[in-house]
């Protein structure tokens, strides 16, 4: 089914780019634009709609493959039946969606905090580069006048650019985010494999024992996640508080040099 719907998305691209095409090759011809901006304002609607399916299909495969893994670690216990009738497994899933739930909001800040730096980055390099060639393009006679302004523009805008990186600590989050998603994973794994005393329980012989074993490795694990992802707010915290204090001390040595 995700597959299906990504192949839908794709068709619409096609679409999209084949409108967009018509519409700029063929301006001349009327049918043809009002055909090409039709088939645009569908192709959005249906790729907007569809990015819905695909984001409910991706989350039902992913609930379905963490429910796989919570009843994984059962087939190792003793009376492992008794033990799927009763509420282990299903509090082992919903443990694991949340983790799941905070490694994917982890990881679109991360997505997103590396994109923004990697763009604003590249885009200070280029117009910080080109400037000098539009200084000579200016000295042309080339008989454009919005080009007399690009030799003014470009690193106006490159000094904007370079103020939002340095202003928004885009590396650190995207850094500080990756951290955090690679800890949330490591420890999921552990809750799922029982890799560690604290999440082993099969090696306890008494049904009644091992069923309060499960309970105590479900709270232990929703707790070290908790903790993990506290730090990481807690640090954010502290960045923003730190940047706090470095303004206003710039502010106070500004005004005793003035």
């Amino acid at each position: 089914m995700l597959l299906f719907l990504k192949l839908i998305d794709y068709l619409l691209a096609a679409v999209f780019i084949s409108a967009a095409f018509i519409i700029y090759f063929d301006s001349s011809n009327q049918q043809y634009v009002l055909a090409g901006v039709g088939a645009l304002a569908i192709a959005i609607f249906l790729f907007l709609l569809n990015r819905n399916s695909v984001n409910n299909a991706r989350k039902e495969a992913q609930k379905a493959e963490l429910a796989k893994k919570a009843e994984l670690y059962t087939s190792l216990l003793q009376n492992s039946n008794s033990l799927e009738n009763n509420t282990i497994v299903p509090a082992r899933a919903k443990a694991l969606e949340y983790c799941q739930d905070l490694i994917d909001d982890y990881k679109s800040t991360r997505n997103l905090a590396r994109n923004l730096y990697y763009i604003l980055q590249i885009s200070t390099v280029i117009l910080s580069g080109v400037t000098p060639i539009l200084v000579l393009v200016d000295k042309l006679e080339t008989g454009q006048p919005w080009l007399k302004w690009l030799p003014v523009i470009c690193p106006a805008v490159a000094s904007i650019v370079a103020s939002i990186v340095t202003s928004f600590p885009f590396q650190k989050n995207w850094v500080a985010a990756n951290a955090t998603v690679e800890l949330l994973e490591a420890e999921q794994e552990k809750f799922v494999l029982g890799i560690t005393p604290a999440y082993r329980c099969y090696d306890v012989s008494g049904e009644a024992e091992q069923q309060q074993r499960v309970s105590q490795a479900v709270e232990l694990f929703i707790n070290q996640v908790n903790n993990i992802h506290l730090q990481q707010v807690q640090q954010a915290e502290q960045q923003q508080e730190k940047k706090k204090e470095e303004v206003s001390a710039e502010g106070t040595n500004e005004e005793t040099g003035s």
